[in-house]
């Protein structure tokens, strides 16, 4: 069973930046295809940025411009840099690993095996 462990969230203001972090122990990052999603309150959980096994990048709308996927392959870790944050991006925010096959956009559709257990982005004066 493959572990997500998810880091970085906390309370920031309107406008401010975060960066979010997630680790693959015992995995290997190019073995899979990298998600972020989140879900807001009374919403569904929501995939918002994919990184194919390749290195291979698809956001959302919502976020595009704003948030950027990474990866440090030497510490097995993906990033989600975020910048710009609205209220709205208020939710928690969780990575998950999928297929390595899997095309950036194809992985923004689902299919993900593999989820971490989440941490809570809070954007608020």
């Amino acid at each position: 069973q493959l572990q997500l462990v998810e880091s970085g969230g906390g309370l920031v203001q309107p406008g401010g930046s975060l960066r979010l972090s997630c680790e693959l122990p015992g995995g290997t990052l190019g073995y899979y295809s990298i998600s972020w999603a989140r879900q807001i309150s009374g919403r569904d959980r929501e995939i918002i940025s994919c990184m194919s096994s390749t290195g291979a990048t698809a956001y959302v709308d919502s976020v595009k411009g704003r948030f950027t996927i990474s990866a440090d392959s030497d510490k097995n870790t993906v990033y989600l840099q975020m910048n710009s944050l609205k209220s709205e991006d208020t939710a928690v925010y969780y990575c998950a690993a999928g297929p390595r096959y899997f095309s950036s956009t194809v992985c923004l559709g689902g299919g993900m095996n593999y989820w971490g257990k989440g941490t809570l982005v809070t954007v608020s004066p």
